[in-house]
């Protein structure tokens, strides 16, 4: 478990991380979410001890991370892929780590053949393309065994096929019952990935909860109606409190107000025909976007019109 109580890190005058407080629980996938410059780099450094904190404290199973006597037997982390010597070659590298702790020889195989990197297990480091490295940075963070993890873009250079199984070693992972931070951009992955969410923008706390209440808060309650008698559906649904009904794109409509089953038997009650009926659910990048939309610290321009020949 990651506790965070209060946890404040300024810079000079810059404030990158401002009073957090969360909880990261063992047994899911915690998703770690904001914009460029929330302040999610920073908070990682500091659960790790890379920092030291201008206020509040983190600990990690009850402890700071500086207090814990074999660090990498009890957390695993990549926040650089590259931060590795690059004249070793990823097995030299790996029992170096495991030298410093006590790990046996037969960890690093282990690892080495988790991650899949049998092939290029005595190749330099320097010579890896960034796919490589990134499994070589999550053999690192596996190599204690450790009851927790922090991930910083582990999908980062990863092909669809190491996409799905960093998805499937982490969700592996998280019902052995090990606490689970990552941290990414790709919403797609986060929402196929984490059952949990913190959110953070401007380092302030923006949202803790689960995936679902975090899509379900930001969805509009949107029903998509397509029917041939649409004049008569919309004659039927209308004239509700709360109720609101609008022609969408192909002669569909958009109910607000009502579930997919009211309108169903709406329909019914009038022998109306319907072709589709289907919710619109909000995607988690949508709700992402809409709830850090004013915590966005680096914003692009329009882009410039191509000029004429």
């Amino acid at each position: 478990m990651i506790e965070a109580k209060g946890l404040t890190k300024r810079y000079g005058d810059k404030t990158a991380v401002d009073d957090l407080t969360f909880t990261v629980e063992p047994g899911v996938v915690t998703g770690f979410l904001g914009p460029n410059g929330a302040g999610k780099s920073t908070t990682m450094r500091l659960i790790l001890g890379l920092d030291r904190p201008t206020a509040g404290s983190v600990t990690v199973n009850g402890r700071p991370y500086a207090a814990l006597r074999a660090p990498l037997r009890e957390v695993g982390a990549l926040l650089e892929a590259k931060a590795v010597h690059t004249g070793r070659t990823a097995t030299n590298h790996l029992r170096a780590l495991a030298a410093t702790t006590g790990i046996p020889r037969s960890r690093v195989d282990e690892v080495i053949d988790l991650v899949g990197l049998q092939d290029v297990a005595r190749r330099r480091a320097g010579a890896f393309s960034l796919g490589m490295g990134q499994r070589l940075g999550i053999a690192s963070a596996l190599l204690g065994n450790p009851p927790t993890l922090i991930l910083d873009e582990p999908v980062n250079g990863l092909d669809p096929e190491g996409i799905l199984w960093i998805r499937t070693l982490l969700k592996n992972l998280a019902a052995e019952g090990r606490t689970i931070l990552v941290s990414s951009h790709l919403m797609s992955e986060m929402a196929l990935t984490a059952e949990h969410l913190i959110v953070i923008g401007r380092g302030r706390l923006m949202a803790d909860t689960s995936v679902r209440e975090f899509i379900e808060r930001a969805s509009t309650g949107t029903v998509k109606v397509r029917s041939p008698q649409a004049a008569e559906l919309r004659e039927a649904l209308g004239g509700r409190p709360g109720v609101g009904v609008a022609e969408a794109v192909e002669g569909a409509l958009e109910v607000i107000g009502l579930t997919s089953d009211e309108i169903g038997q709406t329909a019914a009650d009038h022998s109306i025909t319907l072709f589709e009926l289907s919710p619109q659910h909000t995607s988690l990048e949508e709700a992402f976007m809409a709830l850090t939309s004013d915590a966005v610290e680096y914003r692009a321009g329009r882009v410039a019109e191509e000029a004429p020949v």
